[in-house]
């Protein structure tokens, strides 16, 4: 009940946030927290440590630029395009990196983000280091214009409300409980009879489709797909706010990316512009070393303890 109450307020407070907010600066936060909630479910769910996700996410922005500027799609078809193009290298990487366990796991989608990384410089269609600009946003349904900020705001809003909802489904359905199992314990779960590859790799295609969403979405809202969003630092970024938000919980993703994008975007602008990579990282060693559980997962266990 308190949870229903709870989500409620948070839909309001969506719907009317852009009347007191810069709306631009919420649809990056809206992206970045289905980014972030798309990581979770493959690290705080399925046990799985990425540091490639910057290729799903840097991949579907290229595509759907490409698709958006390029061919002419309709906005909505572009946004699928890049989302399905994100799917397909999940496919294609985790097919490769579910083989290893731990450290070599990470460093496997890590190397495979470097060459994607690497063919995005160099590939004609990606525009190299100037990126693709002028991505039309278009219209929605062929009718709401969405050059106007606030209908690109709700735009925005409906795709991150569905992809957190399959989410949250996923995470609560039998999938999702015999994922946790394996993130517990991989060898009992073998031992029951699960195939534990195949769960792992429908994880990681899963979360490499909706963190393609993500960027796709980024790219329509900003107009821009460039070299930023598929490197390296995209993928430590999207860890840092998994982690401080809350590993394994279904808010704390979103919690930790609205904290980090707000502190990027109040830095930016003053005289600590140059120390944001070093604030960024006290931040993640304050995290690892006083509260290991992020910033939900605190909450919620202070209130357990006081009530």
């Amino acid at each position: 009940m308190n949870s229903k109450i709870g989500y409620l307020i948070a839909i309001a407070l969506l719907l009317t946030a852009p009347l007191v907010i810069y709306p631009v600066f919420l649809m990056k936060l809206l992206c970045f927290a289905l980014f972030a909630s798309a990581f979770n479910l493959i690290l705080g769910y399925g046990g799985l440590l990425s540091f490639g996700h910057a290729a799903f996410f840097g991949g579907a922005a290229y595509v759907t630029g490409h698709a958006l500027k390029v061919w002419g799609l309709p906005t909505e078809l572009g946004i699928l395009t890049g989302t399905a193009a994100a799917g397909i290298l999940g496919l294609l990487i985790g097919m490769i990196a579910i083989r290893r366990q731990g450290i070599y796991f990470a460093m496997i989608t890590l190397a495979m983000a470097q060459m994607v990384y690497f063919l995005f410089i160099s590939a004609p269609f990606t525009g190299g280091e100037n990126g693709l600009q002028g991505v039309p946003r278009g219209t929605a349904l062929g009718i709401v214009d969405l050059q106007n900020d606030m209908n690109m705001y709700y735009f925005v809003l409906v795709i991150f409300g569905l992809a957190y909802f399959l989410i949250s489904r996923t995470v609560n359905s039998p999938f999702g409980q015999v994922l946790s199992a394996i993130r517990d314990n991989e060898a009992r779960a073998t031992s029951l009879g699960y195939d534990v590859d195949k769960y792992k790799l429908l994880a990681f295609v899963l979360s490499s489709t909706l963190a393609g969403l993500a960027g796709s979405t980024k790219t329509v809202v900003f107009q821009l797909a460039s070299l930023t969003d598929a490197h390296w630092h995209m993928s430590g970024e999207v860890v840092l706010m998994t982690l401080l938000g809350g590993l394994g919980t279904i808010v704390g993703p979103s919690v930790g990316a609205g904290i980090i994008i707000a502190l990027q975007n109040y830095l930016a602008s003053g005289p600590l512009a140059a120390w944001v990579p070093v604030v960024l990282g006290l931040i993640f060693v304050a995290c690892v070393l006083a509260f290991r559980r992020g910033v939900v997962g605190e909450l919620r266990e202070f209130l357990k303890k006081s009530f």
